[in-house]
């Protein structure tokens, strides 16, 4: 169990390194619905992820790739497909990142997030973490490492579940600062968004290039 937790941490961080939701549920949290709408969106989070990964997970168990070296070798070539697409996605971030000078571009919907009702937060959350190219990849990483393991079910529950808890942190830390500092969490929400928001092409760029690189690795590896 051991092993296979050592694999899935870096991929929940990769997960929970994600900018723009991080932006998303800020910016609900300065909002007119503030708690309804944020907790809607930490809710819809944790169920996309969720349903990515033991929709996956089921996937892979029914093809034994625990036991079988077929579905193995199937499994390390499909590590290095998807570490290639991670490597595609890194450099389209690299190109689309802002020069000296100008504004980052941040998607549409964000201006509209004021507007906002507790199903559509929830909704979007769960679009974001499950159907999100970069986290549906690490998903389909950390799911077939679990299914990989030979656990028993007590321990894939607690690996989904350290997965999930690392995944989810990152949008569920404004959301309880918020809760639990009330009107002076203002300031310091601002200076994330505001950091976020500058550096979001260039944290995305290092993050899918550094996993895109790790998948390759274990893909060939598990080739060889």
């Amino acid at each position: 169990m051991g092993d296979v937790i050592g694999n899935i941490l870096p991929l929940a961080l990769g997960v929970a390194i994600s900018p723009v939701p991080i932006i998303a549920v800020i910016l609900m949290l300065f909002s007119g619905k503030a708690k309804v709408n944020s907790l809607a969106f930490l809710l819809g989070w944790v169920a996309g992820l969720s349903a990515a990964f033991w929709i996956v997970y089921a996937v892979a168990s029914a093809a034994d790739v625990a036991t079988s070296s077929g579905a193995s070798k199937g499994t390390a070539v499909l590590r290095l497909v998807l570490g290639v697409l991670l490597l595609f996605m890194a450099l389209r971030n690299w190109r689309k990142r802002p020069g000296p000078g100008e504004e980052p571009e941040m998607p549409k919907w964000m201006s509209a997030i004021d507007g906002f009702t507790p199903h559509k937060s929830l909704g979007l959350a769960a679009l974001l973490s499950g159907v999100n190219p970069k986290n549906l990849v690490l998903t389909l990483a950390a799911s077939m490492a679990i299914a990989q393991g030979g656990l028993a079910t007590g321990e894939i529950v607690i690996s989904f579940a350290i997965f999930l808890a690392i995944g989810a942190a990152t949008v569920a830390v404004p959301v309880v600062v918020n809760l639990v500092m009330g009107a002076r969490a203002e300031k310091t929400l601002n200076a994330w968004k505001a950091w976020l928001t500058e550096n979001n092409a260039t944290v995305m760029f290092v993050l899918l290039l550094v996993f895109g690189v790790v998948l390759i690795g274990k893909g060939i590896s598990g080739l060889v």
